[in-house]
C-alpha cells in the first residue's frame, strides 16, 4: 500500500486532531527508523495506522473486541487501551498489508510489552514524543530517543506507571512486563 493511500484511509476514520497526531507520529517514526536502521516504510505504515480505532466509541470498541475474538480481559482494563488491539485487527483484516511486526506495533503501542521489536519500540516512543506532546519529562525522553531505544522506552514506561499510580488508575500487566524487560535489557 502506498503511503498516500494509508493517509486517505486513516483520514476517513479520524478526527482532524487525531489525524494530524498520526501524521506527526509517522514523521517521528521515520526519523527514528533512520537512526536505528529499521524499515522506514513499515515504521510509517504502523505509525499512520496506530490510532485508526481511537475515535471509535466505547461500545463500538467493545463490539469489535468480541467480533475479533480478542482477549476478553481487555474489557477489564481502561477503555483507552482498547483501540490498539482493535486497530491492529482492523488493519490486518480489512487492508491485509500488515506484517506481524506492524501488527504488534499497533497492538501494543499504548501498553508496551516484554520483548518488543525495534519497530514496536519506535511506534511506542514516537507516539509519546511527537512534537505536540507536552507531558512532564517529555523533553528528556526526546533527547534519549536519538541515543538508545531501550533507555527511552524505560523512561516512558517509568513515567507512565508513576502517572497511573498517582491517579490510582489500573495499570495493564503488559506495561509492568515491558518495564521489567527494559530494565533487564540494560543489565
Amino acid at each position: 500500500m502506498k503511503i498516500d493511500v494509508a493517509k486517505q484511509i486513516i483520514r476517513e476514520y479520524l478526527s482532524t486532531k487525531r489525524y494530524e497526531h498520526s501524521l506527526r507520529v509517522a514523521d517521528v517514526a521515520q526519523d527514528l527508523a533512520k537512526i536505528y536502521q529499521v524499515n522506514s516504510y513499515e515504521a510509517t505504515i504502523a505509525a499512520l495506522f496506530h490510532d485508526i480505532a481511537k475515535d471509535h466509541s466505547k461500545e463500538t470498541l467493545k463490539t469489535k473486541i468480541k467480533q475479533f475474538n480478542l482477549p476478553m480481559d481487555l474489557l477489564k482494563n481502561h477503555h483507552e487501551l482498547w483501540h490498539g488491539p482493535v486497530g491492529a485487527e482492523m488493519v490486518k483484516n480489512k487492508y491485509d498489508i500488515i506484517s506481524d511486526d506492524i501488527y504488534n506495533a499497533i497492538y501494543y503501542h499504548t501498553t508496551g510489552r516484554a520483548n518488543m521489536s525495534p519497530l514496536e519500540l519506535i511506534i511506542y516512543i514516537a507516539d509519546y514524543i511527537e512534537p505536540k506532546r507536552s507531558q512532564p519529562g517529555v523533553d528528556s525522553v526526546r533527547k534519549m530517543a536519538a541515543i538508545d531505544l531501550i533507555k527511552t522506552a524505560l523512561m516512558i514506561s517509568s513515567q507512565t506507571i508513576k502517572y497511573l499510580i498517582d491517579k490510582r488508575a489500573t495499570i495493564h500487566i503488559n506495561t509492568f512486563l515491558a518495564y521489567h524487560d527494559f530494565l533487564n535489557c540494560l543489565k
